[in-house]
């Protein structure tokens, strides 16, 4: 656009075209095609500011089944990455479900829009289109299929009554999202990104469910290959999850994005002493050296290992107090377990509002993450244990692969043998016994999330690969 006097008319207006206000970017006193006056740059800089705004922006289309007011990693994720996203200028739409998880159980206040079947409403910066589900507990496999499949099927009809994007992304946990929005970006010509945050079928078979070589397993891997194939961008959150596509999957290395986990370090900041002591005095844990385990209580967590460190800690170190925070499908599994063990070292408490989890894991001594000893979770990186090191809290990890090099590196924890209950003591008595070195240890874990994991930083390196892939 050139930007000229307008000799129609009366006064100082401009036409604009886009030569000029690309010469009004790269010469700061005169534009060689137009011979700006000085007089008129601030006019100009405005211009390119609208003409950046309207031209670079991108409109998202992120479909999630979990969104807040739902707890848990997923839910996070989806709304803080819109926050960022709004921000910085683009214009993002999340097409979710209605709160339910991981209880099944719909707030009261929800009710009257879940009758409606949809709802929408402006969060995080965005427009959150809420559409109808079953809602259903997170315990049993037909619960949770059931769960899915409504909101696949109820997101891809939702969906196509929405305002047209440049890119959709359908994330993963649950596949089942997948299939939504490769069916709403081949409905509508919109190219698809695919953001896995979980391998399936492999995570089934690395918590034991189902035969590899079943039905279920063989859907699931032909319903992954599928999507594998139609995607014009796969995102992963970590080098060893692209590493797992290239070779077991054959997808090209050039169509797959790692964009790591991310947590808000001002969300997740160090409590004020004061306010750590109050809330230790709420959960009668004074004198006590508090170990927590924060987060979903599910079938890939392994907190047997945590219940029989318990059980010897209770006997050698009986001011050591476990307190495990959350809900999930082994949840009242494990209380039983530990009621029948007569544990009475071990607490347990329910899903915690997100605000308030700070305080949780400020009122810790040292704070636990555990998964199962199995291959495919070499290859995450947990939220959980982000937010721990942000929160300037030592982490006893008992995770392999991507999560103990983050860790090690770190120097922010002891990393473990997964499912090993006496590594697990004995690291927790190790902390108990010196307090400089928990000090340090937090320390340098929050150091290194402000360096390197902030979810401003990872949600700018996700938005730079949307903006690739709408351009060409």
């Amino acid at each position: 656009m050139d930007i000229a006097r307008n000799p129609s008319s009366d006064g100082m207006r401009f036409m604009l075209c886009q030569p000029s206000v690309l010469c009004a970017r790269e010469h700061i006193t005169e534009c060689c095609e137009c011979a700006i006056h000085p007089s008129l740059l601030l006019s100009a800089s405005i211009v390119v500011r609208f003409y950046d705004t309207l031209y670079c922006s991108v409109k998202i289309l992120y479909v999630s089944q979990y969104f807040p007011p739902e707890m848990g990693a997923p839910a996070a994720r989806a709304a803080e990455l819109a926050h960022h996203w709004s921000k910085a200028g683009h214009d993002v739409s999340v097409l979710t479900g209605f709160p339910n998880h991981p209880t099944g159980v719909v707030p009261e206040e929800w009710y009257p829009r879940l009758r409606r079947l949809i709802y929408h409403e402006r969060a995080a910066g965005a427009d959150v289109y809420r559409t109808w589900l079953w809602p259903l507990p997170n315990r049993k496999s037909h619960e949770r299929m059931r769960n899915y499949a409504s909101f696949c099927i109820s997101a891809a009809l939702r969906g196509l009554t929405l305002p047209r994007p440049d890119v959709i992304i359908a994330t993963s946990p649950q596949l089942l999202v997948g299939i939504s929005g490769w069916w709403l970006s081949f409905s509508r010509q919109i190219p698809f990104v695919f953001e896995v945050r979980d391998l399936w079928p492999e995570s089934l078979a690395a918590v034991g469910v189902g035969d590899p070589e079943s039905l279920l397993h063989e859907t699931l891997a032909g319903i992954a290959r599928f999507l594998y194939d139609r995607a014009e961008r796969i995102v992963v959150v970590s080098p060893a999850f692209k590493d797992r596509l290239i070779h077991d999957w054959r997808v090209p290395a050039h169509r797959i994005a790692v964009i790591e986990n991310g947590v808000e370090p001002d969300l997740f900041s160090p409590a004020s002493p004061l306010e750590t002591a109050v809330h230790r005095t709420q959960l009668q844990a004074e004198g006590k050296f508090l170990v927590s385990y924060i987060g979903t209580m599910g079938n890939a967590h392994g907190l047997e290992t945590l219940l029989n460190a318990a059980a010897q800690l209770q006997q050698t170190a009986p001011d050591v107090l476990f307190l495990l925070v959350g809900e999930g499908a082994e949840k009242r599994r494990i209380q039983d377990l530990a009621a029948s063990r007569n544990l009475i070292n071990v607490r347990f408490l329910g899903q915690q509002p997100r605000e308030r989890i700070p305080l949780f894991i400020s009122a810790s001594d040292a704070c636990v993450v555990l998964l199962k000893n199995t291959d495919v979770f070499k290859t995450v990186i947990p939220t959980k244990m982000l937010e721990f090191m942000s929160c300037a809290r030592p982490v006893i990890l008992g995770v392999e692969g991507q999560a103990r090099q983050i860790l090690e590196t770190a120097a922010a924890g002891i990393a473990i043998e997964p499912e090993n209950s006496a590594a697990l003591a004995s690291a927790i008595q190790t902390l108990q016994h010196d307090l400089p070195l928990r000090c340090q240890m937090g320390q340098r874990g929050r150091n290194y999330i402000l360096e390197n994991f902030s979810r401003a930083t990872t949600a700018d390196r996700y938005i730079k690969v949307l903006e690739a892939l709408t351009k060409t």
